[in-house]
C-alpha cells in the first residue's frame, strides 16, 4: 500500500510503530537504543498486566498460548511450549526490522520480554538465537523459566 506518492504506508499499528523506531534509530544510532528499550519495556509491562488479568493462570504455557493468537501462523511457528520454556521462530518481523541490526532487535524485544516478565515471572529469560534484523533467515527466540 502506498500514499499515491510512492511512499509505503504501514499495514497496522505495529508496523507504524516500527517506522518510528527505525527513524529514531537511523537519526540517533546506538544512543537511542536504551530509550527505545525503556519505552517498549513499559508498553510490554502494560500489555502483560492486561493479559494476566484476563487469563485463568499465569503459567508460561497459558500466557504463551494467548501471545501466539496475535500472530499469523504462516509467519510464526511454535517450536515448543511448556511451563518452563516457550520457543518460537518467525519469518517476518512485525516491526519491519529486517536487515537493520541485532542491537535494534534486542532493544525492541524489550516489549515481549517485559510482557512475559509481567504476566508470568520476573525470572523469565529471553534468548534471541537468530534475528531477521541481523540478516538471519528467520527469528529464533526462547523464553525460559529458571528451574526451582
Amino acid at each position: 500500500m502506498n500514499d499515491g506518492k510512492g511512499e509505503h504506508l504501514p499495514k497496522n499499528p505495529t508496523e507504524a510503530q516500527g517506522f518510528l523506531i527505525k527513524a529514531v534509530y537511523e537519526r540517533f544510532g546506538d544512543e537511542a537504543l536504551p530509550i527505545i528499550a525503556d519505552v517498549l519495556a513499559k508498553q510490554g509491562c502494560s500489555l502483560g498486566l492486561k493479559i494476566k488479568a484476563k487469563l485463568p493462570d499465569n503459567r508460561l504455557s497459558t500466557v504463551a498460548a494467548a501471545f501466539v493468537k496475535s500472530y499469523d501462523p504462516n509467519l510464526v511457528k511454535v517450536i515448543s511450549v511448556s511451563d518452563e520454556e516457550f520457543h518460537i521462530q518467525g519469518t517476518k518481523c512485525p516491526f519491519g526490522l529486517e536487515n537493520t541490526s541485532r542491537e535494534l532487535c534486542e532493544a525492541v524485544m524489550a516489549i515481549d520480554h517485559a510482557y512475559f516478565r509481567t504476566s508470568v515471572s520476573e525470572g523469565i529469560t529471553l534468548e534471541i538465537k537468530h534475528t531477521l534484523a541481523a540478516g538471519d533467515a528467520f527469528c529464533d527466540t526462547i523464553y525460559t523459566l529458571p528451574r526451582t
